[in-house]
């Protein structure tokens, strides 16, 4: 079983990805990393959603849309300190807990999304 399967498959992803940026829209904790996003969230929701289908396991909608996810590459646009980097991991870890309860899984990914959050800075503080 993939991680994605374990988590729900399509309709758990869409419930996390949909908290997610309903959260970084009204947490304090998020507001520099709300601020480098766009007005509209509805399309850094779906480019997100279609990331983690794949990276889970499930289908591989993002990189069958765009290529490869260069993920830090894709978001040197934008400049990603550490309170940038830890706003978006605060709104994942809420969005993960308020929708995953499997344990095991929360173990086996969430150190890895804290790995990917903290590889997306790009620049110093200040």
């Amino acid at each position: 079983m993939t991680p994605y399967d374990a988590l729900g498959g399509e309709a758990a992803l869409d419930q996390l990805t949909t908290r997610f940026y309903a959260l970084m829209d009204s947490l304090p904790e998020a507001a520099a990393c709300r601020a480098i996003h766009a007005a509209d969230l509805g399309p850094a929701r779906q480019k997100l959603f279609e990331y983690l289908s794949g990276w889970l396991g499930g289908p591989p909608l993002f990189t069958d849309k765009y290529g490869p996810p260069m993920l830090r590459r894709r978001h040197f646009h934008a400049r990603i300190a550490a309170a940038e980097a830890e706003g978006w991991l605060v709104c994942f870890r809420k969005a993960w807990a308020e929708t995953v309860t499997d344990p095991v899984l929360t173990a086996q990914i969430m150190p890895r999304v804290e790995a990917l959050g903290h590889h997306m800075i790009n620049a110093d503080q200040g």
